[in-house]
């Protein structure tokens, strides 16, 4: 089980505990929450990204890019979760996509408990 409360994140965040797998507690299901978002590049992190293809390496650019998008989606989520008077998320998943060129969504779902 993974509590949230890494460097970086909401205070608020530490009371919910998140897990991808679904424990093996006895917890009462509140339903399906959610939470995505689209983000797009800018044209600076587009230049930079193409000038990294040409040469090879990580493009930091938009690994930040998508770990911001993943975190305001995890707070969204986390958000509906509260909303239900869940104080637990399980079975987590992750999920990405293009929508655009130079713009990404993603979605993360689960379910929230009240353990």
């Amino acid at each position: 089980m993974h509590l949230v409360g890494l460097k970086g994140r909401k205070r608020e965040e530490k009371n919910m505990m998140m897990t991808t797998t679904d424990l093996i507690v006895e917890y009462e299901v509140l339903g399906i929450v959610k939470g995505n978002r689209v983000r797009a590049a800018h044209l600076g992190r587009d230049l930079m990204a193409f000038l990294k293809n040409l040469v090879g390496g990580e493009v930091k650019e938009y690994a930040d890019l998508m770990t911001s998008v993943r975190d305001a989606a995890m707070d969204d989520m986390i958000a509906e979760a509260k909303a239900m008077g869940a104080n637990a998320i399980v079975g987590i998943r992750f999920s990405s996509s293009q929508v655009a060129s130079g713009m990404a969504e993603i979605l993360v779902s689960g379910t929230a408990v009240k353990i």
